[in-house]
């Protein structure tokens, strides 16, 4: 029996690699998403497992050059809007 794969986080993830210094604070803070291939090549996956979406947002929040961008996806997004909100 092949073991299912791991659901999708609700966020794709973009990296503008011109604007990346390697820094590596996201390999650091969510080093499953992001690995450096040598000193400066950045890899990373764009669609991280749902177990890492909280290390990605963390990762792109600690990025010195703002280098990464978390897209939500539409279904988060819909999900987000459609929640009872509290009234002050």
């Amino acid at each position: 029996m092949t073991p299912s794969p791991a659901p999708s986080c609700p966020i794709h993830v973009v990296v503008d690699l011109n604007r990346c210094q390697a820094y590596a604070q996201c390999c650091f803070l969510a080093p499953s998403v992001f690995k450096l291939h040598g000193e400066e090549a950045l890899w990373y996956d764009p669609e991280p497992p749902a177990a890492q979406c909280e290390h990605v947002l963390h990762a792109a929040a600690a990025c010195p050059v703002q280098a990464i961008f978390v897209e939500w996806s539409e279904a988060a997004t819909r999900k987000i809007a459609e929640a009872p909100h509290e009234e002050s």
